[in-house]
């Protein structure tokens, strides 16, 4: 096992599998641990925090961090693809236990709908105890980011995505207080990828199971009807309207739109603040219905595309 310096302000290190589950024919649970998890810590809630995982590679070995410093994602790039394995990113479903017994909980979509399978997903499906993955995540007292729920005042919640989404949102719906209100809409691919989720009696979760139907159809109508709109047919939504880089925040924009300056008080959508993340020409035809038809003021929602359906996913 490789052991980095404390000088870097996050974890680098190996972790090992210790438990692995079968959620549903979509979703296997993970759990990493190590004594080096005890430095783990964010600054509040965990609600969607990402991580990165560095994968063996096709000879199933990992690269070495031993000694990194800021330079290390240089560096690892330096390594001839064939060596330095494959990284991912992936959210923080839960932490359990504490100091050196701290474990992260990860849970892995298997098989995303119309998407080939990746790196991540396959070593998920093959993942044993005692298998070893590096992991970068946030040490406790120095800022790492990667955590885009940030909802501020809001009054109400809307919470949005695929099965790629489904274990930010919830994780998020476990971390709410328990006066929070709103409604999270969560597609996945059948009807036994239904999940058992905790969330706060005023937050409303519908489970959006395919079984067949075109990706993003239940959940676009589903969430216009919710915000009490006419559900049509999902929009069509072309190749060159999807943002390659699609991560919209109330504070940050990919395409480098800039935002307005306040929120109406008069809009009926004031207090509103929505989460929305997945497959990127679904979250890009939402994101149309509620800035653009709508007229949701940008600063009310954060709208990512988690993944592209065609394109391999990136690190």
């Amino acid at each position: 096992m490789t052991t980095t310096t404390h000088a870097l302000p996050m974890i680098l290190d190996e972790v090992e599998v210790v438990s692995v589950e079968r959620l549903s024919p979509t979703f296997l649970r993970v759990e990493l641990g190590a004594p080096v998890l005890a430095d783990f810590g964010v600054d509040g809630p965990v609600y969607d925090q990402r991580i990165k995982l560095v994968l063996p590679n096709d000879h199933g070995t990992l690269p070495s961090f031993e000694d990194a410093d800021e330079s290390w994602f240089t560096t690892w790039l330096d390594i001839p693809p064939a060596e330095r394995g494959h990284m991912r990113t992936y959210t923080i479903r839960e932490v359990r236990g504490t100091g050196s017994g701290t474990t992260l909980v990860v849970d892995f979509a298997l098989h995303v709908d119309g998407g080939d399978t990746g790196p991540g997903s396959d070593w998920a499906a093959r993942a044993r105890v005692g298998d070893r993955v590096v992991l970068v995540a946030p040490r406790s007292g120095q800022f790492f980011g990667g955590i885009e729920f940030v909802p501020g005042e809001a009054e109400r919640l809307l919470l949005v995505g695929d099965e790629t989404a489904v274990p930010a949102i919830c994780s998020i719906l476990g971390c709410l207080p328990a006066d929070a209100t709103g409604a999270a809409f969560l597609e996945v691919p059948v009807g036994d990828d239904v999940l058992g989720v905790d969330a706060p009696a005023g937050v409303d979760v519908v489970w959006l199971p395919r079984d067949g139907a075109p990706l993003g159809e239940r959940l676009h109508a589903a969430v216009v009807e919710h915000l009490g709109e006419s559900a049509g047919a999902a929009p069509a939504v072309e190749d060159a309207e999807v943002d390659p880089d699609l991560w919209e925040t109330p504070t940050y924009s990919s395409s480098g739109e800039q935002l307005a300056e306040d929120v109406s008080a008069a809009s009926p959508y004031a207090g509103l603040y929505a989460w929305i993340a997945g497959e990127s020409k679904v979250v890009t035809g939402l994101r149309r219905h509620l800035v653009t038809e709508l007229g949701i003021d940008r600063r009310q929602v954060a709208f990512m595309g988690y993944w592209r359906r065609g394109v391999a996913m990136r690190s």
